[in-house]
């Protein structure tokens, strides 16, 4: 089993409700793109919508996805293997002044 936690910041956090899930697979390694699958399943259109870019289906560009504190862009991408215990969390972008 893989117990993943996934931290949500500003408005996904609003959305869900919590700043902090633990997700479940009973697959021993998974991906990046499983777990933000598994994660619309349960938050549905509006966390898609605020996640992928409606037409391309892609990430949406100003969000970094990070696990272990390591932007997957730096790793593997979607493809980045997640393993028992990680740490995922989608931030979104910052601004200052």
């Amino acid at each position: 089993m893989t117990r993943i936690s996934v931290r949500f910041f500003t408005v996904l956090r609003e959305l869900i409700g919590q700043k902090e899930i633990v997700v479940e697979f009973a697959e021993r390694h998974i991906t990046v793109e499983r777990l933000l699958e598994s994660l619309v399943r349960r938050y549905g259109k509006e966390f898609k919508e605020y996640v992928f870019d409606p037409v391309s289906n892609d990430v949406r560009g100003h969000l970094q996805l990070l696990v272990n504190g390591r932007n997957i862009a730096s790793l593997s991408g979607l493809d980045t293997r997640l393993e028992d215990g990680d740490v995922f969390a989608i931030i979104p972008p910052v601004g200052g002044g």
